[in-house]
């Protein structure tokens, strides 16, 4: 069956040299209105000029689908090619067109009764603002700084980390190589520097503390280390034997207090 020829076979002119030559599809039955080598060149012409599969298909008397299926194809890589570029090609256009309906605006027909009674101009602000902040974005961008892409945030997670071994790498040259002794001599001089900071500390209080104060606490060591001395000599251990502090003697005439106090009449003097 002969293919009818579609009307709508026609294009908007592209500039020379903008689409890439390459090589048709091979197909295994040239059919005069198959995907012919024409048909295919015409294909990709009318891609770059719409922007659309659909309407370049239609354009050559085709369908979507068969576009779709023949970019399938075994040896379809120089077509897909083409179609990529075509496809940039027209969404530049489509960009050129939404830029002039924001510029100059849409004619749209006024109707009064049913009738056309003439033309008014529509604009639309929100495509004028979205083609600006789509190629002005540095100075169009809704007064805050536009948002990185998934790419950007990638690029530079591997560019701080790049900078990250940069300065390891030159902290480490930087760093003068330590031998295993002079970490153990230094170690010795913050501990001995500590010991003599405590040993200071405990030499103040001494000095703090009144003559009283001093004689009993000599006392007090002179008892424990006699009362240790004999511990050792009866072989007990002085852990075991040490008996614990007796508790406090509680007067008699004092009342032990084992919860709240409540306070009665009598005590404030009322009888």
């Amino acid at each position: 069956m002969t293919r009818k020829s579609d009307p709508r076979e026609t294009r908007l002119p592209i500039g020379p040299g903008e689409l890439p030559d390459f090589t048709p599809v091979p197909r295994l039955c040239q059919r005069h209105d198959g995907w012919t080598a024409e048909r295919q060149f015409a294909f990709i012409e009318a891609l770059a000029d719409t922007g659309s599969v659909k309407a370049a298909a239609a354009a050559v008397n085709m369908s979507a689908e068969g576009a779709y299926y023949l970019r399938r194809q075994k040896g379809a890589e120089s077509f897909r090619k083409a179609w990529e570029v075509a496809l940039s090609l027209g969404v530049q256009r489509i960009e050129d067109v939404a830029m002039d309906r924001a510029l100059n605006g849409v004619d749209v027909p006024v109707y009064s009764y049913g009738k056309l009674v003439g033309m008014r101009k529509n604009y639309n602000d929100r495509l004028l603002m979205f083609m600006l902040r789509n190629r002005a974005s540095d100075r169009f961008a809704e007064g805050k700084p536009r948002a990185m892409s998934a790419m950007d945030l990638t690029r530079l997670d591997q560019e701080k980390k790049k900078w990250r071994r940069e300065w390891e790498l030159e902290q480490q040259a930087a760093r003068p190589q330590v031998s295993t002794q002079e970490v153990r001599d230094s170690i010795e001089r913050k501990i001995a520097a500590v010991r003599q900071r405590v040993e200071a500390d405990r030499k103040r209080e001494w000095e703090a503390l009144s003559d009283e104060t001093r004689e009993a606490w000599q006392r007090f060591e002179a008892l424990k280390a006699r009362d240790l001395d004999a511990l050792k000599q009866r072989g007990d251990s002085a852990d075991e034997t040490m008996p614990s502090l007796p508790a406090p003697i509680q007067s008699d005439l004092e009342e032990p207090e084992t919860g709240p106090k409540i306070r009665r009449l009598k005590d404030e003097g009322w009888e």
